[in-house]
């Protein structure tokens, strides 16, 4: 039988997998190779890392990965199509898969993993821990109070309240617990709160858009300490604001931070600058400008905000030469959004002007100046040249990051070259550079499309033992990749991870893991998801809910539905 023929019953789901049994759901070309090689024949140790990385981009041609490059990428050799599958022609293709599945692997031979709860975790963090696991476990405000009138209880102290609103943050907790614990340590004798945990606590709220509850905060810390009010307060309340209401509204906040900073000056308006920057449009940033300058004085760091998100190049011209008619003398951030700028428009030539510009002036380029111009190379399609200006960064005297790695690695995976992509990524790591979940969903995007769950699956677990936990970016991929190759047992895996771990959004990750859970017709694995999203304090969508409770109707669970019912009532109040 033809390889078409095989790779076409395989796309309808009736090629068999060492039997007759079906096969639902799978990609076509993924499926057919892990038919042809066995995983238990893919763990013979790789070659050397340079033949490794070029087996890899052999393996990574476009029929396997749709990825659409802004630049052509280098053609690969793609077996023909009516060739027999014999494994005698295919030795090269199972090195590649071999290479491939090494750079997967939870990690290299003789690399001790790092777990998350190491054994030398402070004493400070253990208390942290513990006490937020008891506050979000508490019944009512009262039993707060009783669990701070006991002898056990580690006194209260900046670092300790600090951590604890910090893992209210990053878990997605309750954040009404979070205002309760906040507001008794305001009222302990002797305790002030410091400025991190004021910003900490009106991020939690913002997230929840309980807006009447941040200026309740505002008012009670201007009553107990005025100074813990900053101009990073403003911008993270404003962001919040920004993102459901207008531009009006948002300007209409920031006046009202005048009754609650202590000064209300320069620094203040570069805040709403730099929110409306990042939450609307750099028209929108242009216009209140110029509407509010003549009430304040705007510095460097106004112009560098307002020079930050320029698309056009025309546009961010106009404005450079504003700030020197100012007397206002451009510094190096000034000249790495221009070079931003022109890095974005493809204008590669004018970015090289621009830093021969800055040396002239006696201004050294730094990291940022050198990963615009990496990832302007890749635009343009020259992921090699890109990985060129890593070299070069270091003749003058200015060493790579993981951001100017991402971006070089970036450039690789839009040119469909994972090999050489891995190979930055085992180059970071080499030179003593974590890779984050940025890192991460560069590769987790091409497998994504090109809807290739197992290996998303080897990057995972190399990502979690390496210690950088995913984001919500990196969630979704992987839910919607289980979600569409219908794999409920990594769909539960990941969503454990989140609740144990507590990273990602569990509202948006719930709601396609729920849709799975209930097409497969597994009630019992989506009620303990929906009550564990419950306990850490988060509502399930009405639509997952409603889901469930019609499949429940079905199976005749009514004790069940009520107890669903009335904890998304409670959640509701």
């Amino acid at each position: 039988m033809s390889r078409a023929s095989i790779e076409s019953l395989v796309r309808r789901g009736i090629a068999p997998r060492g039997g007759s049994r079906a096969v639902p759901g799978l990609h076509a070309r993924a499926m057919a190779r892990r038919e042809i090689f066995p995983v238990s024949r893919l763990r013979t140790p790789s070659p050397s890392a340079r033949h490794r990385r070029a087996r890899l981009n052999s393996f990574a041609s476009p029929e396997n990965i749709e990825f659409r490059p802004r630049a052509e990428a280098p053609a690969a050799s793609v077996a023909s199509s009516d060739r027999p599958l014999d494994l005698s022609h295919r030795t090269d293709e199972m090195r590649n898969l071999r290479a491939l599945s090494h750079h997967l692997r939870p990690w290299r031979a003789g690399t001790s993993l790092r777990s998350f709860s190491s054994s030398a975790e402070t004493s400070g963090n253990a208390d942290a821990d513990r006490l937020y696991d008891v506050i979000r476990n508490l019944s009512s405000p009262a039993d707060l109070e009783q669990h701070f009138r006991s002898s056990d209880v580690a006194p209260l102290s900046n670092e300790l309240v600090d951590g604890v609103l910090k893992r209210f943050r990053f878990s997605h907790g309750n954040p009404l617990r979070a205002l309760e614990f906040f507001r008794h340590a305001n009222r302990r004798r002797g305790f002030d709160h410091s400025a991190f945990a004021v910003d900490t606590m009106l991020y939690i709220l913002g997230r929840s858009r309980k807006f009447d509850l941040i200026w309740e905060v505002l008012t009670e810390m201007k009553r107990t300490d005025r100074s813990v009010i900053t101009p990073r307060s403003m911008m993270v309340v404003l962001a919040r604001v920004a993102k459901v209401c207008s531009v009006r509204q948002t300007v209409e906040s920031f006046r009202m931070f005048r009754k609650f900073v202590p000064e209300f000056d320069t620094a203040c308006l570069n805040a709403l600058l730099r929110t409306l920057c990042q939450e609307k449009s750099m028209h929108d940033a242009r216009n209140v400008y110029h509407g509010l300058k003549r009430h304040f004085r705007p510095n460097l760091q106004t112009f560098n905000i307002l020079l930050s998100g320029w698309k056009s190049a025309e546009e961010a011209e106009n404005f450079f030469a504003e700030m020197k008619e100012m007397g206002v003398k451009p510094d190096v951030v000034s000249y790495n959004s221009l070079v931003d700028v022109y890095c974005k428009g493809r204008e590669i030539d004018n970015a090289y002007k621009v830093v021969e510009k800055m040396r002239e002036e006696d201004i050294s380029p730094d990291v940022i100046t050198y990963t615009s111009i990496i990832g302007g190379l890749g635009l343009i399609g020259q992921p090699d040249k890109a990985r060129d200006v890593l070299k070069d960064m270091k003749v003058y005297g200015c060493y790579p990051d993981v951001a100017a790695y991402n971006a070089a690695i970036r450039n690789y995976c839009i040119a469909k070259r994972l090999g050489d992509a891995y190979g930055l990524l085992d180059e970071m790591e080499s030179k003593g550079l974590s890779p984050n979940s940025t890192t991460y969903n560069l590769f987790f995007r091409v497998f994504f499309w090109s809807n290739d769950l197992w290996h998303s699956d080897g990057l995972y677990r190399r990502m979690m033992d390496a210690g950088c936990l995913p984001n919500t970016q990196s969630c979704m991929f992987l839910v919607k990749l289980c979600k569409r190759q219908e794999n409920v047992d990594f769909a539960l895996k990941l969503w454990n991870d989140m609740i144990e771990k507590g990273f990602g959004s569990y509202t948006l990750v719930s709601d396609v893991l729920f849709d799975l859970l209930c097409d497969m017709g597994k009630l019992a694995e989506a009620e303990k998801c929906f009550l564990q999203m419950v306990e850490k304090g988060h509502k399930p969508s009405h639509v997952s809910f409603r889901r469930i409770k019609v499949l429940m109707e079905l199976a005749n669970r009514s004790e069940a539905l009520q107890n669903l019912s009335e904890k998304m009532r409670v959640l509701q109040l």
